[in-house]
């Protein structure tokens, strides 16, 4: 079984075949699909579900707060036991809002940032006019994205205010360094969500956007009992007023994807935050302006 696993991921990992069968597909009915079929609550399609799933991925339970589950969906969206992520309390230090890889970081120039090299998209296509793309000139950015065996909630990454919440919908195109790679301006194209939030004394304006691909296109926000998905005919524009600390959850995502963090002139990205690592909910991933 063992060699029939690598195999089978080794087949995955050819660029142009995964590429074709995650994205030349009816994404939006397989996400559909998908979405359907996760949320069966019978033993043996669950087992059959996760038994598959640890053969394409690297799946670890062992920091889930139950080990016994309803339903795929609900193996997805799982709870971690108590003490599994330390938060980093420090007020010079704003930390990741979930686990994930970062795929891209850096300055913003000319209102300009990088889904992979060479492939740069604008911040107003990402976001479109709600937000002033000046106000974020010389700031800093991270891209970081979920996989699908991580752990899929995202947190508030400092005690402040969300203010607003804009919903854009879109495609469900897959979000993996393979397709950052062939599909340019991949993430203005997918259905995502853009959460402003005030931080800290000062206020200081910061932006987290969730972006949902196939397989996954619904994103969970607890503070509006929000469910943002491509079937979500309600307000695009959400003026709100909702409290968080650092560390509360927001939200989730129904499988693995990419949250991408912005922040203003001043911010700098904190030590050992480069292309590549590996992040966990928490730790420091920006620091404040002195």
């Amino acid at each position: 079984m063992m060699k029939i696993s690598q195999f089978i991921r080794k087949l995955f990992t050819n660029e142009d075949l995964n590429f074709l069968l995650t994205n030349r597909i009816p994404r939006h009915t397989a996400t559909v699909w998908m979405g359907w079929f996760s949320k069966i609550e019978i033993p043996w399609v669950r087992d059959l579900s996760i038994y598959v799933w640890r053969i394409f991925t690297d799946l670890d339970l062992s920091e889930a707060k139950k080990h016994s589950f309803k339903s795929l969906h609900d193996c997805f969206v799982r709870e971690l036991r108590d003490g599994a992520r330390t938060i980093d309390h420090n007020d010079s230090v704003v930390t990741s809002p979930s686990d994930g890889i970062v795929g891209e970081c850096g300055t913003i120039i000319n209102g300009q940032v990088f889904q992979a090299k060479g492939f740069p998209y604008k911040i107003s296509e990402l976001m479109g006019d709600h937000v002033d793309p000046q106000s974020l000139e010389g700031g800093i950015y991270v891209t970081l994205r979920l996989t699908s065996a991580m752990y899929h909630r995202f947190h508030a990454p400092f005690s402040g205010r969300i203010d607003r919440v804009v919903h854009h919908s879109g495609d469900t195109w897959n979000v993996n360094p393979i397709a950052l790679r062939r599909i340019e301006k991949l993430f203005c194209m997918n259905e995502r969500a853009m959460i402003s939030m005030q931080i800290g004394p000062a206020a200081h304006q910061i932006y987290l956007v969730p972006v949902a691909a196939i397989l996954v296109a619904s994103i969970r926000l607890h503070g509006l009992n929000l469910l943002l998905n491509s079937g979500y005919r309600g307000k695009q524009t959400i003026n709100c007023d909702l409290p968080c600390k650092k560390g509360q959850e927001l939200g989730w995502f129904e499988h693995g994807s990419t949250i991408i963090v912005f922040a203003p002139r001043g911010f700098k990205l904190a030590p050992g935050i480069e292309n590549g690592a590996y992040v966990k909910m928490g730790c420091a991933l920006f620091t404040l302006p002195e």
